[in-house]
């Protein structure tokens, strides 16, 4: 047996000993038994609370249509927790017909050989891609093949509170544009007591690695070489140059200045912070706008605009976050059919209308804008408008298109450690860098070669 094979039966054996773990420690239970209805589509998803209610009046809705076909849509918790249970489900083939994979999955999700592509029902069907979004499509697509079909897609915008604008005397609306306009704007709204200590930042960002890779697109610079993995699989990640580190200088010198607070890793712990007036400005993603917009309430008023650019490039933008759904081909093509029709109903133009007024996600089919209620959605939540806006304003490129690689959830935490060591330990950002760029090129090295590249 090759070296590759060993480390791919080793790969093998590992998910199968995680599955027995799973099934003595989590309680995990098969999704269905041999005595299964033919008729029902399992379907896994990572939405939670209220974007789990939204999610689950979709999935009635379907099942009140249908009379022989009854799609079970069954939370498992976090992205990465999706991931472990997919992996032992699979080795147990006990998998789902339909789950739901954070897009830095993608890589993974094409190597792990257990999906039909989407490409092959939308030919067989002769649906028409050209009603999707374009830029989230080109993220899903690899060699000229429709992998996944994107669903709940979202970018990162600037949050800013109107009323502190106004305060200080800044134009309500007029959001800064440039890294250097986030700092001089923050130096305005930046509050302190009497005895210097700070009651309210002028800006802040959670510690998340994917803001680093946003920021990177925003300067037309890629995360990994071979066009971002997407020419070629990757092999080495390439951050560690003037574009990355004009992102931890910003960054600190914000810190260090007091115009930008820290608030961690935890996403939600700086949206909180926004919320309760602790700080100005913040970066987040689009799809936390419903649940911004809910926690101001008459607080203050929130304004919206596109994350900040490090410099005037044309070929910089966005990268879309959120996640795709995967068609699994764990049972025959009867049920890979009808778990292709349930795609086809979450991404119809009704479905996308009420999925982007109830969570704030991109509404993934261009025909919604054609309706009348979105218009008028618009006009009353004009905030909203904002992340379509930079969505289309975004060229499709290598660098926003996003990377692919397969050790991405474990790259990310990497990134984090280095930005945290940077704004907090003081710590050398080219020896941050060299560090971070070293241990993601290991985790790379040892992935390709599981799956014998």
């Amino acid at each position: 047996m090759s070296w590759n094979k060993k480390l791919k039966s080793c790969f093998f054996a590992v998910m199968s000993i995680l599955m027995i773990v799973n099934l003595l420690v989590f309680n995990f239970k098969p999704v269905y038994s041999k005595s299964s209805s033919p008729g029902q589509i399992i379907f896994w998803h990572s939405m939670g609370s209220n974007l789990g209610k939204t999610l689950q009046h979709l999935v009635d809705e379907y099942n009140l249509k249908k009379k022989n076909v009854k799609v079970v849509a069954q939370y498992q918790g976090s992205y990465d927790d999706m991931i472990t249970k997919l992996k032992t489900s699979q080795a147990a083939k006990r998998g789902p017909d339909i789950v739901q994979v954070y897009e830095i999955g993608t890589r993974f999700m094409l190597d792990s050989g257990w999906v039909v592509p989407m490409q092959k029902f939308v030919d067989a069907d002769r649906f028409n891609l050209k009603q999707i979004e374009p830029n989230l499509l080109a993220y899903y697509t690899v060699e000229n093949t429709l992998w996944s079909m994107p669903f709940n897609s979202s970018t990162p915008i600037l949050y800013y509170n109107k009323t502190a604008f106004r305060e200080v005397n800044l134009d309500p609306n007029k959001p800064p544009k440039t890294f250097n306009d986030v700092e001089t704007y923050g130096m305005k709204l930046l509050k302190k007591d009497e005895k210097g200590k700070v009651i309210r930042y002028g800006f802040s960002m959670a510690i998340y690695g994917w803001y680093f890779e946003q920021l990177l697109a925003k300067q037309g610079a890629l995360y990994v070489n071979n066009g971002n993995g997407r020419e070629k699989r990757a092999t080495k990640v390439v951050f560690n140059s003037e574009a990355g580190k004009n992102i931890l200088r910003w960054w600190k010198r914000l810190i260090d200045k007091g115009v930008a607070g820290n608030f961690g890793r935890n996403y939600d712990d700086t949206i909180n912070a926004f919320i309760s007036g602790k700080t100005c400005m913040i970066v987040a993603s689009t799809a936390s706008l419903k649940t911004i917009l809910d926690g101001a309430g008459k607080k203050f008023e929130v304004g919206t605009g596109f994350i900040p650019a490090l410099n005037n490039t044309k070929n910089g933008g966005v990268i879309i976050g959120g996640a795709s759904l995967w068609i699994l081909k764990n049972r025959e093509d009867l049920y890979q059919k009808s778990a292709w029709d349930f795609v086809k109903f979450l991404v119809s133009t009704t479905s996308q209308l009420y999925w982007h007024r109830n969570t704030g996600y991109f509404p993934i089919n261009r025909g919604v804008y054609s309706l009348k209620e979105m218009n008028e959605h618009l006009k009353k939540f004009p905030q909203f408008k904002t992340a379509i806006d930079q969505l289309h304003a975004t060229p499709i490129n290598y660098a926003t298109r996003g990377a692919l690689i397969g050790v991405f959830p474990e790259a990310r935490q990497i990134i984090e450690e280095s930005i945290e060591k940077v704004i907090v330990k003081n710590y050398s950002i080219d020896k941050a860098l060299k560090e971070a760029e070293e241990k993601i090129n290991k985790a790379i090295k040892d992935y390709n070669q599981i799956f014998g590249y």
